[in-house]
């Protein structure tokens, strides 16, 4: 008999981190533009946007020992709450230097609240079904690409700033309330986290989780494609003549969606290989169909392409991290995997955009295509290298 799947905890997370994600989605169309009505310049710009990530990418190390002292529920609380405040807080910015300063606030939050969310959802996702329900808790982030720079959009231009930061605001206080009701960790739990993590601890593993690196080496390789694919397509869609490039995220938002009622259920019964294979290989397919794309058909076929294997392979790559850890390192192992995934989209955004000056947007997603390629090589390697030792282990046992 299975396990049941979806109880109160695990959809009341499900929604938090929708209304998380969907408040981060609004403002990175928005953002921009009223820095650049501040009077912000383009690299002022770039740094608003780098703030952000630089913050949360800095601060998530440190997530999981402040969960064993305060626990996951009050630490992820307190995340929410500092993004709420950041939100609330941009129409107060009147300089560049203040927007910048709320940066840096609000990836704190983002970074203390990714991580925990994920965290508190490998605790209460039953272990037998743990691939099908990372792949719906995921969900979130999806349905925040495709609603957030829309709603974001519409309520800038329709009603303004105020509106948006209020409206944002109010989207976040839904997520604390939400969170409020789920049930924290205990003082037990806390107690025997904290036992892990002993005095003579090497100090690198109190930040990092050497057993998620292998899954968020993978990610990275995932990210870098992925921060070429939405950084430029709008410029992409300049330059290739084709219209409603809005769609794209849509698409690729609902096909993100509809492949995790699948490829979950094939990761609990058949083994991962079964999902990163071919889902690495719809990502190829979706590259390369960017790199041909001269009209919207096409544009809306990469989209589903790659959203199917991208929405295949992050819950995945996430779910094996946690099946890799005890559950008391799920907290420095969540946040290994979304530090490695984060660096990949950002450096993949710059790397690519060097691509892109010195040949064109549609070399560029060709190019995007060779990180996935590297992401099939050294993945058959490691299960290669994981046969080979079961193999020994085998022999040696028979002996």
């Amino acid at each position: 008999m299975k396990e049941k799947l979806w109880t109160k905890p695990f959809i009341l997370i499900i929604l938090s981190n929708l209304f998380l994600f969907l408040s981060l989605e609004m403002l990175l169309p928005t953002l921009p533009v009223f820095a650049a009505d501040q009077g912000g310049t383009d690299a002022q710009i770039g740094l608003i946007i780098g703030f952000f990530t630089f913050s949360a990418v800095l601060l998530r190390p440190f997530v999981g020992m402040g969960s064993d002292k305060f626990g996951k529920k009050m630490l992820l609380l307190a995340g929410v709450a500092i993004c709420l405040i950041g939100t609330a807080s941009y129409y107060a910015a009147v300089t560049i230097s203040m927007m910048l300063m709320l940066r840096i606030v609000h990836g704190v939050g983002f970074g203390i609240s990714t991580t925990l969310y994920g965290t508190v959802a490998s605790d209460v996702i039953p272990a037998s079904r743990r691939g099908e329900g990372m792949g719906f808790f995921g969900t979130g982030n999806a349905v925040a690409i495709s609603l957030g720079p829309f709603l974001g959009i519409w309520l800038m231009e329709e009603y303004g700033f105020t509106a948006l930061f209020i409206v944002g605001a109010c989207i976040l206080l839904l997520a604390l309330v939400f969170t409020a009701f789920v049930k924290g960790d205990s003082k037990a739990e806390r107690a025997e986290a904290k036992a892990a993590i002993s005095a003579h601890t090497p100090f690198m593993l109190r930040f990092i989780e050497p057993k998620a690196l292998m899954p968020s080496l993978l990610g990275t390789l995932v990210g870098l494609s992925l921060g070429g694919i939405i950084s430029f397509i709008t410029l992409f869609g300049k330059e290739a003549g084709v219209q409603n490039i809005g769609y794209f995220f849509l698409v690729l938002a609902i096909s993100e969606f509809l492949i995790r009622f699948v490829s979950g259920r094939i990761f609990d019964t058949k083994g991962r290989f079964w999902v990163l294979f071919p889902a690495a290989l719809f990502c190829i397919v979706g590259c390369l169909l960017l790199f041909m794309t001269k009209s919207t058909g096409m544009l809306l076929a990469a989209a589903a392409f790659y959203g199917a294997g991208f929405g295949a392979i992050f819950p995945a790559l996430q779910a094996w991290v946690i099946d890799r850890v005890e559950p008391q390192r799920r907290g420095v192992a969540t946040a290994t995997f979304y530090n490695f995934f984060d660096i990949g989209i950002g450096s993949g955004a710059m790397l690519l955009g060097l691509v892109a000056t010195w040949s064109n947007y549609a070399t560029m997603y060709l190019v995007s295509s060779v990180f996935l390629i590297i992401f099939l090589a050294v993945y058959f390697m490691y299960e290669r290298s994981l046969k080979r030792e079961r193999s020994s282990t085998a022999a040696i046992e028979r002996l």
